[in-house]
């Protein structure tokens, strides 16, 4: 995109509210490419400050479209622009640092490994891009997302997670 980034000085406040999710996943081993479409809605934890990140919408891969969605928890990092990113179950997944708008992140998972890069471009946009090296898996996944609306009122709290 850009060679500009968005610094974020509070990386919870940034990421607060409901973004439309575009995706892309590259099996380079397969030479497949599938696409997600949804919508994530990061909301306010009653516990620790931090946010439950819940994303859903379509996953079309090889033309079959299925439903598909996701939970994670950011949680407070050790400044405001940092945040520790867990999967719904508790496990850590990787941190995260939006201090200069761009983070590398690495995550292990069994002989594969998850490299993930995050730009943030202004208010409304960031991006990630995750790639998957090792035995099981070779892949690329790049996901756009562009700010649907700020967070509310409605959004400070959400005592179902």
């Amino acid at each position: 995109m850009s060679d500009a980034y968005y610094a974020v000085p509070d990386v919870l406040a940034y990421l607060a509210g409901e973004w439309t999710v575009e995706r892309t996943a590259q099996d380079l081993a397969g030479n497949a490419e599938g696409h997600f479409t949804g919508t994530t809605v990061f909301t306010r934890l009653d516990d620790d400050g931090g946010l439950l990140h819940r994303e859903s919408g379509t996953f079309v891969w090889r033309g079959t479209a299925r439903p598909a969605d996701r939970t994670l928890r950011f949680l407070p990092g050790d400044a405001p622009a940092t945040a520790h990113v867990h999967f719904a179950d508790g496990r850590p997944f990787h941190d995260l640092d939006l201090r200069t708008g761009r983070h590398t992140a690495d995550h292990p998972c069994a002989l594969d490994l998850y490299r993930g890069e995050f730009e943030v471009y202004d208010e409304g946009r960031w991006r990630t891009r995750w790639r998957v090296a090792g035995p099981a898996k070779d892949l690329i996944l790049t996901t756009a997302y562009t700010r649907r609306r700020p967070p509310g009122p409605t959004d400070r709290r959400d005592r179902s997670a």
